[in-house]
């Protein structure tokens, strides 16, 4: 997939979010890179880069305090060519980008990924 449409589905699943979830994302960037870098996979201690479709990397809204204020924004990053190497066709890609985005954004809420996990496999049963 060429990179702007990869790039127009990241854009998509943030806009089908809730308005009282985007608000809240005013100090965060979200971008796509290719691959995650070595430094995030040895930091992540994954075997693979191909293991890794999304990364989180700030601080969580329920862990600032009071003194938080005048930092960098949190950074989300989708990794287009592990999503690609996982799915099978382009509607597997937008499915899969949706479902990290929120998995990424729901780490800046302070969602951790026990729970997060939880959530998903709640919802895939209920599919069934």
């Amino acid at each position: 997939m060429e990179r702007q449409e990869f790039d127009t589905l990241v854009f998509r699943a943030i806009e089908a979010l809730p308005a009282e979830f985007k608000s809240k994302l005013e100090n965060v960037d979200i971008l796509v890179e290719d691959w995650p870098s070595p430094q995030q996979i040895r930091k992540l201690r994954l075997r693979s880069k191909v293991q890794l479709l999304g990364l989180y990397e700030g601080v969580p809204q329920t862990r600032r305090g009071s003194s938080y204020n005048l930092v960098l924004p949190d950074k989300i990053t989708i990794f287009q060519k592990p999503i690609e190497a996982m799915c099978r066709s382009n509607k597997e890609i937008e499915t899969e980008i949706g479902r990290v985005v929120r998995h990424e954004i729901a780490h800046h809420f302070g969602i951790g990924d026990a729970t997060l996990y939880k959530i998903e496999r709640q919802k895939f049963r209920k599919k069934d």
